[in-house]
């Protein structure tokens, strides 16, 4: 059995202000002929399908005519889940006759617990959550009130659903999981790779492999960087395109998929990379390089979007500059500009201008930074992250 393992298409998403709905567009191409050219028996998607919750039209239009070439012309399997930035109740439609051309997608807790048979193996499929859905469905399974209110972190609801999904393991068979969420190795990593947004990642999301031991292997979504994968046998494939700078910034990692095996040597896996269409590009130098011609002419001008740093900007000495259209006339796509300046203790301090590029939590810490002078302490970015978290679940 041979399964393509992809996550977090985030279909919609915008760069700035920049749609990438083209870019999305061509890595799906490619995607889909990895799949056929591989011959796989299955297309697994670890969730984050869209970037929000309530999709434009034109990404619910592109992401069913990703569906259609996938399951009904080219007769491949689905396997998907919902994840932290998909409307679970919005997902949830059509299981019933999905099923009937094996479009496979859980939303909802419920449905995890009853395995995808294949001749040689289980798959799971255990959408994103958080403890209040976990509370919300053991409560309704009959458990007991005072038992109930004890599930408060993700890792102790995992621990119940996983210990849920074990009664129906099938010891002939190998067990999969797909799901998506933030997997470090042990209690003491902390992972400080880019995710579906752009901050650390930490709260309520956060949990370790060692929960997942009982699985064969397992097929993560919601860090956009397969190097984050924090076990030979529990991995994220990433995301199929760079969506912001960060991920801009890893170095000869290319995005890709993993065609995942299982035979009776095992589970195998291997990498196939994804070229991008338009790629982004990560500059930090002083002015005076960065209008170089011998220096901007090296990049690859027509076929990349720039995320540029001025270092050792001096704002008195461009008084009279419109300095985003100067190298603009240089680079022509520039989607990020920031200025590093020097503060009045001799300190480097990066001015980022984009706003858009900076996850919720970012937008409060760098306002309350501008207002205090202060980093938010541990204590108030949790309070943060934790306010968000329920906003993000009303608006679903």
């Amino acid at each position: 059995m041979k399964l393509l393992h992809t996550a977090d298409w985030h279909i919609g998403r915008t760069l700035n202000g920049y749609p990438l709905l083209d870019e999305q567009k061509e890595t799906f191409k490619q995607i889909l002929d990895i799949a056929k050219l591989e011959q796989v028996d299955g297309i697994v998607i670890a969730g984050d399908i869209y970037d929000r919750a309530i999709p434009n039209p034109e990404a619910v239009t592109t992401l069913d005519e990703m569906f259609r070439k996938i399951n009904l012309e080219n007769h491949l399997p689905i396997y998907a889940i919902s994840g932290n930035h998909d409307s679970a109740k919005r997902l949830n439609y059509g299981r019933a006759w999905m099923k009937q051309s094996d479009f496979y997608l859980n939303t909802l807790i419920e449905e995890a617990f009853t395995p995808i048979e294949t001749p040689q193996a289980q798959i799971f499929l255990l959408p994103f959550f958080d403890p209040m859905d976990a509370r919300a469905y053991y409560s309704h399974q009959g458990m007991p009130d005072e038992q109930v209110q004890e599930i408060k972190t993700i890792s102790q609801a995992m621990n119940l659903v996983v210990a849920d999904m074990k009664k129906n393991f099938d010891p002939n068979k190998k067990h999969l999981l797909v799901t998506h969420f933030a997997v470090t190795p042990n209690q003491d990593t902390e992972l400080e790779l880019t995710s579906e947004t752009n901050s650390k990642v930490g709260g309520l999301a956060t949990l370790t492999s060692d929960e997942f031991n009982d699985f064969d292997y397992v097929m993560l979504g919601h860090i956009h960087t397969r190097f984050a994968s924090p076990a030979d046998n529990i991995r994220y494939s990433g995301s199929p395109i760079k969506f912001n700078v960060k991920e801009a910034r890893i170095k000869n990692k290319g995005k890709g998929v993993d065609i995942v095996t299982i035979d009776d040597n095992g589970i195998n896996r291997e990498f196939k990379p994804l070229v991008p269409k338009t790629d982004l590009i990560v500059l930090e130098e002083d002015w005076d390089t960065l209008c170089d011609e011998k220096f901007y002419s090296q990049q690859p001008l027509d076929s990349a979007w720039f995320a540029i740093t001025i270092k050792n900007f001096d704002p008195s000495e461009h008084v009279h500059t419109n300095i985003r259209a100067k190298l603009q006339k240089h680079y022509k796509t520039i989607v990020e500009l920031d200025y590093q300046v020097k503060a009045n203790d001799n300190q480097i301090q990066t001015i980022n201008t984009n706003i858009n590029d900076l996850s919720p939590e970012e937008t409060v810490d760098q306002f309350f930074k501008t207002i205090t002078g202060k980093d938010l302490s541990n204590q108030e970015k949790t309070l943060v992250e934790n306010i968000f978290n329920e906003v993000e679940r009303a608006r679903k």
